[in-house]
């Protein structure tokens, strides 16, 4: 079950208490005060993982609590430590204060660690208290609480490209042919209920990663259809591929789903309308011998200089130019941003 949003709520372990104690022991003429101090409570921790792929795990498990520390002993001996829980979370998870919604962390690295709530502190054994003046101490500390904290999390996956698209446009099918991701394909719209993630091999050890998001239509960002929740997965993608039925049997026409797109990418977020795109005209096997809907998609695309390729993802047609276009405008904008380096790697294979 993909579950990208959640509430939790974590309760760190309180310390334990200091103890109050006096040596007392055979053939030792003087003793003496010898409580120890409490242990530390435990600390809940939320750590980036990549093997794992969703935030399904708090949705059964929506209280998390670690252990309380142990108290002091007599012989200065200290309570033993609460231990740590260490929760996994997919990379790319945001943590935000479920209040007033202020982001205290982005885990956006595997192995990104981030200290949700802290353990209470062990209290003062009454050896501590010992002084010249004050030489046989009854006052110990009391172990203080943990934080409890209530977070929400949410997840945005890592990807370098978003194919978006209308219902039943063709982009899991695109996704299952240039990846080894392999999607739900059905004849049927929204046959797609949560973003996908295939990792795209364009030789010599380097790759970038496609997400596939469920289909928009028109209104998305009122809540018609699946509504624009998933695009948040397109937030973190450094470029947009449309993919556009080019095909008569479609019943729609291709000029005005791509505008209706833009406005609901606008709608959702003006920045990310605003990320570098390519136009993939797909299902172009269907044409036959009419291409005035592709000749009108280019002329659109020409204005707006758009790279615009024609493709059928089912049949593998102009697959291989529009990865190496892609490939290409992700090495581009790395080096604009003065990296210089490929733009993802990985191996073959579905993230």
């Amino acid at each position: 079950m993909f579950v990208d949003q959640v509430t939790v709520t974590l309760k760190a372990g309180r310390g334990g208490d200091g103890c109050v104690s006096f040596r007392r022991e055979a053939r030792v003429p003087k003793g003496g005060p010898d409580g120890g101090h409490g242990g530390n409570g435990g600390s809940i921790l939320l750590v980036a993982d990549e093997n794992v792929s969703s935030l399904a795990y708090f949705r059964f498990y929506p209280i998390i609590k670690a252990k309380n520390g142990a108290p002091g002993e007599g012989g200065n001996r200290y309570g033993k430590r609460g231990p740590d829980v260490c929760l996994g979370v997919p990379v790319g998870t945001v943590i935000k204060d479920a209040d007033g919604g202020a982001v205290l962390a982005d885990l956006a690295a595997h192995g990104k660690t981030f200290v949700a709530a802290t353990g209470g502190r062990g209290g003062r054994g009454n050896a501590s208290y010992a002084t010249s003046t004050h030489q046989a101490p009854r006052e110990s500390q009391p172990g203080r609480p943990g934080e409890e904290k209530q977070l929400f999390l949410e997840l945005k996956l890592i990807a370098d490209v978003g194919l978006v698209g209308f219902p039943n446009a063709g982009k899991s099918t695109l996704i299952s042919r240039i990846s080894a991701a392999r999607p739900l394909i059905a004849d049927y719209p929204f046959t797609t209920l949560a973003p996908n993630l295939g990792v795209v091999d364009i030789g010599e050890y380097r790759s970038f990663v496609v997400a596939d998001i469920p289909g928009l239509i028109e209104g998305a960002h009122k809540g018609q259809g699946l509504g624009i929740r998933f695009l948040r997965h397109i937030e973190r993608t450094k470029l947009l591929v449309h993919i556009v039925d080019i095909s008569p049997y479609s019943g729609r026409d291709p000029v005005e789903d791509f505008r209706t797109l833009m406005k609901e990418l606008e709608a959702f977020s003006p920045e990310v309308a605003a990320r570098p795109q390519i136009l993939a005209a797909n299902k172009v096997d269907l044409l036959g011998g009419d291409t005035s809907r592709l000749v009108r998609l280019r002329r659109m695309a020409s204005r707006k200089k758009i790279p615009l390729f024609a493709i059928s993802a089912l049949k593998e047609e102009g697959l291989k130019p529009l990865v190496e276009a892609v490939a290409r405008t992700l090495d581009r904008l790395a080096e604009e941003h003065g990296s210089g380096t490929p733009p993802a790697k990985g191996s073959e294979g579905q993230a």
